[in-house]
C-alpha cells in the first residue's frame, strides 16, 4: 500500500493564516507617531492709532447772519466767499490745508489758527494758537516774540489769491493737539505775517473767521 506524503513546496494552512494575521496587524498599527513641533512664541503686536482727520468749511456771512463763517470787513472778505480747512495728525505732526474761493483777486492775506471759536467780532477768536505758550503774552498784549510767534509754534496759512480770488496754503507743524487745540482760522487784513522781534505774528485787523473743530 502506498503512503501519502505532504507536498514540500506548499505551506501549511496554519502558516499562511499566521502570516496574514501579522500583515493585518502591521497595517492597522500605522506609522510611528511623531511629536508635534513646538509652537513658536509670537511677538505681541501694537496697533497704531489711525491718523485723526479734521475738516470744516463755511460761506462768509455778516455776523448777524453767520453760523460758522463770519466776515467782519466785506470790502476785503466779501459775503459769499468760501473757506475750507482740512487737518490731519500723523507721527507727531499736524498738517493743515486752507482753500479760499471768492476773496479779492491777486491779493495776499495773512491767516492763522486762533485759540477760540469765531464770534460776532473778530476779537472773539482770541489770540493765535501756540503749541508752547509765550509766558510774556497777556490778553491785552499778544505774543510778539519770534521764539514763540513763528510758523513752527503757531499755524500760519498766509496765501495769495489768483485772478479769481481763489487761493490755498499748507502748513505742517511738529506737534499734535492734546488737551489744548485751536478752534478757528482767522483771515487778517495784512498781506503777510510780520516776523521781526517785537512785532512777530502781527497781521493787522481780522477780516474773516471760520470755525474748525480741531478738538
Amino acid at each position: 500500500m502506498t503512503r501519502a506524503t505532504a507536498d514540500p513546496v506548499r505551506p501549511s494552512r496554519l502558516a499562511v493564516a499566521a502570516a496574514g494575521t501579522l500583515l493585518t496587524l502591521a497595517a492597522c498599527a500605522g506609522p510611528e507617531p511623531t511629536e508635534a513641533p513646538a509652537q513658536q512664541p509670537t511677538e505681541p503686536t501694537t496697533e497704531q492709532p489711525a491718523p485723526q482727520a479734521i475738516s470744516a468749511e463755511g460761506t462768509l456771512a455778516p455776523p448777524e447772519q453767520a453760523t460758522n463763517a463770519f466776515t467782519y470787513d466785506p470790502a476785503l472778505a466779501p459775503v459769499g466767499a468760501r473757506l475750507s480747512v482740512e487737518a490731519e495728525e500723523s507721527d507727531g505732526s499736524t498738517e493743515v490745508e486752507l482753500e479760499v474761493d471768492g476773496l479779492l483777486p491777486d491779493r495776499g492775506y495773512a491767516v492763522h489758527a486762533h485759540a477760540r471759536p469765531c464770534g460776532p467780532t473778530g476779537q472773539a477768536a482770541g489770540p493765535h494758537y501756540q503749541n508752547e505758550v509765550d509766558p510774556a503774552a497777556t490778553p491785552e498784549q499778544a505774543s510778539a516774540d519770534p521764539a514763540f510767534a513763528n510758523p513752527r509754534n503757531e499755524i500760519w496759512l498766509d496765501l495769495t489769491t489768483d485772478a479769481e480770488g481763489d487761493g490755498e496754503a499748507r502748513s505742517e507743524v511738529p506737534f499734535v493737539f492734546t488737551d489744548r487745540a485751536p478752534a478757528s482760522i482767522v483771515v487778517h487784513e495784512a498781506e503777510a505775517t510780520a516776523t521781526a522781534a517785537g512785532e512777530a505774528g502781527a497781521a493787522g485787523g481780522r477780516v474773516a473767521c471760520v470755525d474748525v473743530p480741531f478738538a
